[in-house]
Formats: structure tokens, sequence, C-alpha cells
């Protein structure tokens, strides 16, 4: 593994529709094809952003699940207890 946590990749320029051009050659260092899917996560502190991550769906949603599946399962779990004591 890396132990390199962070750097500039390559800076690019918003154009007038708001699109934003990934270069070549990091398109494919990093995989991207025609279609991928990525999340765009705010990071920021105290009301102001600081960073913009771009991260493809298919590695963040096996996040989310194993994040909030369990709580989501709680929550699930309650809300039909709470059915059950009604009826």
């Amino acid at each position: 593994m890396d132990s390199q946590c962070c750097k500039v990749e390559a800076l690019v320029t918003v154009d007038r529709k708001g699109q934003i051009l990934l270069p070549k050659d990091l398109r494919e260092k990093e995989n991207i094809t025609e279609g991928d899917k990525f999340a765009i996560i705010n990071v920021g502190a105290g009301g102001k952003p600081c960073c913009l991550i771009l991260m493809k769906a298919d590695i963040l949603e096996p996040m989310v699940q194993d994040a909030l599946g369990p709580v989501l399962k709680i929550v699930v779990r309650r809300e039909d207890n709470q059915e059950n004591k009604k009826e």
C-alpha cells in the first residue's frame, strides 16, 4: 500500500457548461471509462467548503452499506416492534 495519502494529480478547469475534463493520462491510470458514475463528496468545516472529492460510485456503495447497514437494521427492527405493539 502506498504510504502517500494525497497528491495533486492534475489541474482542471470548469467550462461554461460546468463540465470538467479529466486528463487522458489520469483516466487511463485510474481506469476511468465513459459512463462511470462518481459521487461528489463535499468536505468542509465551519460551514465553509474545503474540498470536493470524486469517488467511484461502485467503491462508495459497499462502504455506505457496511457503515449504514447495521444501523438501518436496528431502525427497521424498532419500527417493526412499534408497529407490532400498536396491533
